[in-house]
């Protein structure tokens, strides 16, 4: 009799009288982890899917047999079953994963991708537009940090000091380097030397391919749900089928940034033996080689620009398809390259011998200088863009794009200036027997002291007008607990939070700040470099003691700032990883980082949202055809943005069945003035008719969740529920004999509204309907 029910609900019947509807809220958690103890309020958890980094668990309680997928309706007493889906290890592990945030500048471009304006269609080339200029911003980083590499390598320590008696004597390990006695040993030729040290960027390089290509197998390889054609939905480019199905084009970008990766450590080795070819007296045979190698040089950058702006592929299917041969051969042609560029430069060339720099700032002015002009360019498509089609709530008018792109610039700047003036200062003491790095770089590091003069005076204004909105705020305050007996301290301590949360809205304006001051001291530092040719201490001798002095201080201060906070970064970094607090301090900034899959850049961190969202996509999709029961996805914070990715990626077939439970939730507050494109109102209103039965809880006191703006339509309440107390009671009461906590962005669940809501969408997925008929086993 029970197979006979069974057959006759899956055949498309309704549920037979007398056995509970089945019904399921799968929890997604937020930004700083947790664990599923916690998530499930219940010490005896058990794992029915996934494994150890990202899995499915439920109460012990919940399921009769505990490795079973499906929910045990005789434990469910009516209520949903509550299954937590637990991401952190995405995202979190060991301390060694704290080397991910070198890669900084390299998400933060990746960032600038995903903040495209929204657009109607017919602006196709302007947005190709865009995109193919974040990815050549992208290449420009890569260029800039294998250049930084070989600065250390090639220019401090095996032209600079290892040509230099006084130096190298102060360093024993470069003394077989050494051009001592009467020519030295077979390694002190500079070719030789060159070649041995471009072993450093050279590793440097293989280690961002191995990264890239290691975390490429385990989270862009996870094939997302199947779906026909006619069961695309529009409104936002994240209902693609194949839009958390990145594999080609990180395929196709790693390539290329690896090739330019390669052809940047032989321009280092082989453009220096070229140019002393060149001179009058040298070999011609060797001169004829070296305007090969250029050519070659020059042939394989182009290659490498063409790759980068031909994005290839597309979202609109799941490419499976690979790229062609130029693509896939462009790698191992620039390692042949280089090797034929060692061969040329460790040729004997007799009275060769390295003075000087080994290069002088052409090299990075000319990359600074473009990387400002991508930027500037990028900022008038994005203008054009956001003209198309303004969004009032977009960050920086559409410039929010632009803006952290310069921002990426500057990061990859100060840590190559960083990293070479620390090296050239731990090479040479004294500062007299070698030139150090290129002035360039002592520039940039030298705009830091006052670039923290104007944050300190911007946070100063937004720590006073902060305190402003907490003391406007206290008559509101007192006006949300009407029957309550006045406190003046609470209702301080209430309306500081309150006033405290909203500085979250301030992002753009800090930004904007930032990137103005960055742009304007960036120019300043390469106009200076490039019209005095010395660093800003000697640069400003002459002049004004008071000039003079600000120019020696902000050089020094510069330059121990960056070794400082490279040490912080790493140590906080580290730290980050390992404890949970720290985490959801920073949490929330490295997880929207790493939300978005690689588009611009291979060697960013990789995108945890590939693997998210296929798993949720398909556990949805899986027990509400095999069970025909109704399912809450219910996401906090940065969970709340995997629920809708993941609903975005539902068939219609499956919508009807599934609710939207979105609390603490930054969808509208971040995403979508950040990621307008994305996630902007169009979007977000799109989501909402495609997900009709969705909920949006928020509070005043919470800095990260907030409405979402998502007004109701044909008959449907609005989105946005009315704003949650925090705290649940001003003072003592009866139900609550004991101050009650300023809850913020946690412990959603506790409030009793949670469950009212949770079972009003239980109600409005309209459970008379049939179950649908689940596919035939072959």
């Amino acid at each position: 009799m029970e197979r006979a029910q069974e057959r006759a609900f899956a055949d498309g019947a309704t549920r037979p009288a007398g056995r509970p509807e089945e019904a399921l809220e799968l929890l997604v958690h937020g930004v700083g982890g947790t664990t599923p103890e916690e998530m499930l309020d219940d010490p005896r958890t058990v794992r029915v899917a996934g494994d150890d980094t990202a899995a499915l668990f439920r109460r012990a309680a919940d399921t009769a047999d505990p490795g079973a997928a499906a929910v045990d309706p005789t434990a469910t007493e009516g209520r949903p079953v509550p299954e937590a889906y637990v991401w952190c290890n995405l995202t979190s592990g060991n301390g060694t994963r704290a080397l991910w945030l070198l890669l900084l500048p390299f998400m933060v471009v990746n960032l600038a991708h995903w903040m495209r304006p929204s657009v109607r269609d017919r602006r196709t080339r302007t947005v190709r537009l865009y995109g193919a200029l974040v990815r050549l911003v992208g290449l420009t980083l890569t260029v800039l940090l294998v250049a930084a590499a070989c600065e250390v390598a090639l220019d401090l320590a095996a032209w600079q000091c290892a040509g230099t008696r006084a130096c190298a004597e102060n360093h024993s390990w470069l003394g077989f380097l050494s051009p001592t006695g009467s020519g030295g040993g077979w390694w002190s030729a500079p070719g030789r030397r060159l070649a041995l040290a471009s072993l450093v960027p050279l590793a440097l390089t293989g280690l961002l391919w191995y990264l890239s290509r290691r975390t490429w197998n385990a989270y862009e390889s996870q094939p997302p749900l199947a779906r026909t054609d006619e069961e695309e939905t529009g409104g936002s480019a994240l209902a693609q089928p194949g839009f958390w199905y990145g594999r080609r084009l990180v395929a196709r970008l790693r390539a290329a940034h690896t090739a330019a990766g390669l052809l940047t450590v032989a321009a280092g080795v082989g453009l220096a033996a070229a140019r002393h070819d060149r001179e009058p007296g040298g070999p011609a045979a060797l001169a004829v080689l070296g305007r090969l190698l250029e050519a070659a040089l020059l042939t394989g950058a182009v290659l490498v620009v063409w790759v980068v702006c031909r994005r290839g592929g597309t979202d609109r299917r799941v490419d499976r398809d690979r790229d062609g041969r130029l693509v896939r051969w462009l790698p191992p042609g620039s390692l042949v390259l280089l090797l034929l560029t060692f061969l040329y430069a460790g040729w004997e060339r007799p009275g060769w011998r390295s003075h000087g720099p080994l290069h002088d700032d052409a090299p990075f002015g000319g990359l600074v200088l473009l990387q400002g002009l991508l930027v500037i360019v990028l900022a008038v498509v994005a203008r054009l863009l956001h003209r198309d089609l303004p969004d009032a709530r977009a960050a920086m008018r559409g410039l929010g794009g632009p803006a952290v792109a310069l921002l990426a610039c500057a990061l990859g700047g100060v840590m190559a200036g960083g990293v070479a003036q620390r090296v050239a200062d731990w090479l040479d003491g004294t500062g007299t027997s070698i030139d150090g790095p290129p002035v360039l770089l002592t520039w940039q590091a030298s705009v830091i002291p006052p670039l923290l003069l104007v944050l300190f005076a911007l946070c100063g204004w937004l720590a006073r007008r902060t305190l402003r909105r907490s003391r406007a705020q206290r008559a509101e305050v007192d006006g949300d607990y009407p029957d309550e007996t006045r406190d003046p301290e609470r209702t301080h301590a209430i309306a500081r939070s309150r006033a405290m949360a909203a500085l979250t809205d301030s992002g753009p304006l800090l930004i904007a700040v930032i990137t103005a001051v960055t742009l304007l001291l960036g120019t300043g530092a390469l106009v200076g470099a490039f019209a005095t040719g010395e660093a800003p201490g000697p640069a400003a001798r002459g002049t004004h003691p008071f000039v003079e002095g600000a120019a020696e201080t902000a050089q020094v201060l510069g330059s121990w700032l960056i070794g400082l906070g490279f040490i912080l970064f790493v140590t906080w970094g580290r730290r980050a990883y390992k404890d949970a607090s720290a985490r959801r301090t920073i949490g929330i900034l490295w997880d929207v980082g790493t939300f978005w899959p690689r588009a611009a850049h291979p060697f960013a961190p990789p995108c945890y949202a590939e693997r998210a969202v296929p798993d949720l996509t398909w556990r949805i999709d899986t027990w509400t055809r095999t069970t025909g029961g109704r399912l809450v996805i219910s996401g906090h914070s940065q969970g709340s943005v995997l629920a809708a990715a993941a609903a975005w990626q539902l068939p219609p077939r499956v919508r009807g069945r599934v609710a939207l439970l979105t609390y603490g939730s930054p969808l509208e507050r971040l995403y979508g003035r950040w990621f307008p494109a994305h996630f902007g109102p169009d979007a977000l209103a799109a989501l909402h008719r495609d997900v009709d039965c969705w909920r949006n809880l928020y509070r005043l006191t919470d800095p990260i969740g907030g409405p979402v703006r998502v007004s109701g339509g044909d008959g449907t309440p609005a989105v946005d529920s009315p704003p949650l107390k925090d705290p649940l009671a001003h003072g003592r009461t009866d139900r609550h004999p004991l101050p009650t906590p300023v809850l913020g962005h946690s412990e959603y669940q506790a409030d009793p509204a949670f469950a009212e809501e949770r079972g009003m969408l239980l109600a409005r997925l309209r459970p008379e309907l049939p179950a649908p008929r689940p596919e035939s086993a072959p």
